[in-house]
């Protein structure tokens, strides 16, 4: 339910997002994303773009996002895995789970430079912790992906211990590649890593006492 609610939540936002005006979306992102320097009191907001207190944007940037692809391809990642975990703690432990990841993913973007007057919005960080808990609940439950062979596509059902060793081994690499350039990309490599290893610490400590860690199967969706 509650999986399903976020999704719902950031989807509203979002086209809350697009249906304003340029320089008032450019507003909104400035007002409720997560800008280094505003959370840490190096820099402050002019009134008129102050919505919310500084560390309230933890929050709030994990409902923002920057495009349809930014959107849909989070979507996607808290449709498959989320209700799994969410399952593993019951609704409210699992909305304070994914808001403390989202938080913990924020902060570890936002210390590698505290100057940073660029916002940081969207719930990487926090489904990324939900990626992390998978990861020890369910390591062999098998994943459906699309593979592409040249110009052919197919289906396979890999181990969640696959997919998500890669996906972090990828974020860890985008990182280090992007502080070698000195220069990020626009995507919070650094968020992904901080969220995800907020979910593994995070999960003994939210997850129901009787459910067991490195099950080999999950849900409807592994």
């Amino acid at each position: 339910m509650v999986t399903v609610v976020l999704i719902a939540v950031c989807i509203v936002v979002f086209l809350w997002q697009v249906s304003l005006p340029e320089r008032a979306a450019f507003a909104a992102t400035i007002g409720y994303g997560a800008i280094p320097a505003v959370i840490f009191g190096h820099a402050q907001l002019p009134p008129e773009l102050t919505t919310v207190p500084a560390l309230g944007t933890l929050l709030t940037s994990m409902f923002l996002h920057g495009g349809w692809l930014h959107l849909i391809g989070n979507m996607l990642y808290l449709w498959v895995f989320g209700n799994n975990v969410e399952d593993s703690m019951g609704h409210g432990r699992f909305i304070v789970f994914y808001g403390l990841c989202g938080i913990v993913a924020a902060l570890a973007h936002a210390v590698q430079d505290v100057q940073s007057t660029v916002p940081m919005i969207g719930a990487s960080g926090a489904i990324s912790g939900v990626l992390g808990a998978y990861l020890l609940l369910y390591p062999r439950a098998r994943i459906l992906v699309l593979v592409w062979l040249g110009i052919f596509v197919t289906t396979l059902r890999v181990p969640a211990m696959v997919v998500l060793g890669f996906w972090i081994l990828l974020q860890f690499i985008n990182l280090a590649v992007a502080a070698a350039a000195g220069d990020p990309g626009g995507v919070a490599w650094m968020a992904h890593v901080g969220g995800f290893i907020a979910g593994m610490v995070l999960l003994p400590v939210f997850k129901k006492r009787h459910i067991p860690l490195f099950r080999s199967r999950s849900g409807p969706w592994g």
